[in-house]
C-alpha cells in the first residue's frame, strides 16, 4: 500500500510540474517581454514605439491584430546608426511563416538561412529572400508606422 501511495504522489507531482511548464510556455507568448513579439495597438491610424526602446542594436519584434491575422514586424538599429523596419517575413519564404532571427548586424531567414545585413533593410530592398520593407518615420522620439502600411503586409501572414 505504501508503494502505491508513493507512486501516486510522484505521478501527481509529475503532472503538476508538466502543467506548470505548459502554462508558463503559453503565457510566455502573450505576456509582453516574455515572448518574441510584443503586441501593439494602433492609435489614430498608427503604431508608435519609443526610439529609446529600440536603439540597442537588437531586433525588437512586434505584432498587431489585423482581422484575425497577426501582422508581425521588427525594428532594429543597424551598424549605420539608422533604425530599420521590416515585416517578419520575406517576399519568397513568407508561406513557411518562419520569419527572421538576428545574428550580429544581420537578419537570417529561418527558412532558407540567407543572411541579410540590417543596413540594407530599406525601400530599395524588395523581392528575393530578404525582410520585406515596412515604411516608418522617426519623429519626436518615436518610430511611427502607419496602420495602412502594416495592413498592406497582412498577405505575408
Amino acid at each position: 500500500m505504501e508503494k502505491i501511495c508513493k507512486k501516486g504522489v510522484k505521478f501527481g507531482a509529475l503532472i503538476a510540474v508538466s502543467l506548470l511548464v505548459a502554462v508558463t510556455v503559453a503565457l510566455g507568448f502573450t505576456i509582453p517581454g516574455l515572448g518574441k513579439f510584443e503586441k501593439l495597438k494602433p492609435v489614430n491610424g498608427e503604431v508608435t514605439v519609443p526610439v529609446a526602446k529600440v536603439s540597442d542594436g537588437a531586433a525588437h519584434y512586434y505584432h498587431i491584430d489585423a482581422g484575425g491575422k497577426q501582422v508581425a514586424f521588427f525594428i532594429v538599429k543597424g551598424s549605420d546608426g539608422a533604425l530599420h523596419t521590416a515585416f517578419d517575413a520575406c517576399d519568397v519564404c513568407y508561406k513557411e511563416k518562419k520569419g527572421y532571427v538576428q545574428q550580429g548586424d544581420q537578419m537570417i531567414c529561418k527558412n532558407c538561412n540567407k543572411k541579410f545585413p540590417t543596413t540594407r533593410i530599406d525601400a530599395e530592398s524588395s523581392g528575393g529572400c530578404n525582410p520585406s520593407h515596412l515604411p516608418a518615420k522617426v519623429d519626436g522620439g518615436n518610430v511611427r508606422i502607419k496602420l495602412a502600411d502594416l495592413l498592406s503586409g497582412a498577405r505575408f501572414f
